[in-house]
């Protein structure tokens, strides 16, 4: 079954080393370095001074990056249905409420247990920009951004609008780091649209191949200075994006499914 091209609009970037989409882009094309020291966690302008300080870093991070990808697109965040894709969600908060539920449960603070869901930064967004078009959250483990580009694509596709993708995740802490690797802050973003704007950065066709599944190698060392991130398999895609890459890329979904992108970069 055919699928029909799509194009990709603001791409942007934050971890400490790489905080933005230029500084990230040269360095994953082997052309630029780490920012040292390390930039301290974004602060998103989208969300009031005591919200700003309360929010934690998922929030900070995936808000950082829809922002950036929304005003570079020139697109209206009111009207743009979003996926935001995270591997594990706030695995600080929720390693935080297992603790003190098992330790005193009368502890709980509210404001943590209210932001341990995993649609919490999604929620954020669409309050802070008023967006009551469709929003969604969610995870596939290893494949959460290939998943979430899927569920963007699929959605671009069929109801031909443009649709924000985000993904983030954020370290693994206390008990659970026992059991799930996640190291250091990182969020992407870009937008998913049905038709070449004059913000048009690349093009991609894509599909789904069965058969076994190998993820990608990393071309940079900046990108593999941030694969240990849970949200890491977003790297190959944004390095084909830096280095205009044109091969196939084939992004694991499954043990035996991957997604194609074959990626055109529009340079004029």
């Amino acid at each position: 079954m055919s699928t029909p091209t799509l194009y990709i609009e603001g791409p942007s970037f934050w971890a400490p080393s790489l905080p933005g989409w230029d500084v990230a882009r040269a360095a994953l094309r082997g052309e630029g370095a780490l920012v040292d020291p390390p930039a301290k966690r974004p602060a998103p302008q989208l969300l009031a001074p005591a919200e700003r300080r309360r929010a934690p870093d998922t929030v900070a991070l995936a808000l950082e990056v829809a922002t950036a990808t929304v005003a570079t697109s020139g697109r209206d965040a009111k009207d743009l249905p979003c996926v935001f894709a995270s591997a594990h969600g706030d695995l600080g908060i929720n390693d935080y409420m297992c603790s003190t539920l098992a330790s005193d449960p009368k502890l709980l603070s509210p404001t943590k247990f209210h932001n341990s869901v995993h649609n919490a930064a999604v929620g954020y967004w669409t309050i802070g920009t008023g967006c009551m078009a469709a929003s969604n959250s969610l995870t596939a483990y290893e494949a959460s951004f290939a998943a979430g580009l899927l569920e963007a694509a699929t959605q671009c596709a069929a109801d031909q609008r443009a649709v924000l993708l985000v993904g983030f995740d954020v370290p693994a802490v206390g008990a659970l780091s026992s059991v799930t690797t996640s190291r250091g802050l990182l969020a992407v973003a870009f937008v998913v649209a049905p038709t070449r704007t004059e913000r048009t950065v690349a093009s991609f066709d894509w599909s789904l191949q069965p058969g076994p599944v190998q993820a990608p190698m990393l071309q940079s060392e900046a990108a593999r200075a941030l694969q240990v991130n849970a949200i890491a398999d977003a790297l190959p895609l944004f390095e084909a994006l830096a280095a205009n890459n044109p091969l196939p890329l084939l992004m694991p979904l499954a043990p035996t499914l991957s997604l194609r992108i074959a990626l055109h970069q529009h340079t004029d």
